[in-house]
């Protein structure tokens, strides 16, 4: 059986790595210095242009650098893939975090508001007003 990406494979391929491109590029600079920044920046993260771009620059096989940028981009995923899975559990436990202190202070501050609806109207007004007053100052100077 045929391993060659088919063309829907190869254009999925190309639009990702156009997609991740300005992550790639202090990468693929390090492994390619030869290449500049303005020589990248040109082919707009056009995955052909810039295998073609390393090619020339550095004598290497067309098929040799499209295989190492492939790696790269492989290499890209998988450090996002791990560095999202150490952001769940502190998603979830922020999450409790929020929900208990809705629990333990959305009462606290309700009661007061509830027993003195006018002061409380009051001084969200004036906080309002103070909060206007900084900010046209700051915009003044």
């Amino acid at each position: 059986m045929d391993s060659a990406p088919s063309q829907a494979e190869e254009k999925d391929f190309a639009h990702r790595f156009r997609d991740h491109f300005e992550t790639l590029v202090p990468e693929i600079q390090r492994r390619w210095p030869e290449v500049t920044h303005q020589a990248l920046q040109a082919t707009r993260g056009s995955f052909d242009d810039v295998v073609q771009l390393i090619a020339s620059q550095g004598d290497r096989a067309v098929q040799t650098v499209q295989h190492q940028l492939e790696d790269l981009m492989h290499e890209s995923g998988e450090g996002v893939r791990s560095f999202a899975d150490t952001l769940e559990p502190l998603e979830e436990q922020l999450e409790q975090l929020l929900d208990e202190l809705n629990s333990t202070l959305r009462p606290k501050i309700e009661r007061p508001v509830r027993e003195r609806p006018l002061l409380s109207i009051a001084i969200a007004a004036g906080v309002g007003v103070l909060a206007g007053a900084l900010l046209m100052g700051g915009r003044r100077s």
